[in-house]
């Protein structure tokens, strides 16, 4: 059984870079999570960490297991592993569920980092609508003078762009941060 660091993880996570391997790393911190005891870091975030890794190494339906994993175990993250489990599903032509997945997200507790994924998932796969919906939840659930909010407002400004809206409240936010 392992205690899991920081230093641990960023020492895996530099080794993987400089050897631009994403299915080696995924593996290590799949090995990592199945021994988890205790640590700095929870192994809801060592899984989801290992998920996002798979989804690198290009075996998506491997890295689904891990999001789900990772809420199974409910352990503190920074982000809600769910948000993964959408951009999975949407990755594999599963859109429906995916949308019902961001359905639930909607519907309970989440945070700012969480809206921002979710927004930046929309917008990869097309709903731009929903996409603003989210960044703009996400800014007003943020507290002034967050590195989050501004990156929030500056991505619902982009989606706002995008969708030929006009200029809001919000945008001068954005002019403020500057």
């Amino acid at each position: 059984m392992a205690h899991v660091t920081h230093e641990q993880l960023d020492r895996l996570l530099e080794q993987a870079l400089l050897l631009d391997d994403h299915g080696a790393l995924a593996s290590q911190l799949d090995a990592l999570a199945q021994g988890y005891e205790s640590g700095e870091v929870s192994r809801a975030a060592i899984l989801v960490l290992a998920a996002e890794e798979w989804r690198q190494a290009g075996h998506p339906v491997t890295a689904l297991e891990r999001f789900r994993s990772a809420v199974d175990d409910g352990g503190e993250v920074l982000i809600d592993p769910r948000s993964g489990i959408a951009d999975t599903l949407f990755e594999l032509d599963r859109s429906d569920e995916a949308r019902d997945v961001i359905a639930d997200i909607k519907a309970g507790p989440w945070n700012p980092a969480t809206a921002l994924t979710v927004a930046e998932t929309l917008v990869a796969y097309g709903d731009l609508q929903e996409a603003h919906e989210w960044a703009t939840e996400g800014v007003r659930a943020c507290a002034s003078g967050t590195t989050m909010r501004e990156v929030l407002l500056r991505t619902r400004y982009r989606i706002r762009v995008d969708l030929g809206l006009p200029e809001d409240d919000l945008d001068a936010l954005l002019d403020v941060t500057r």
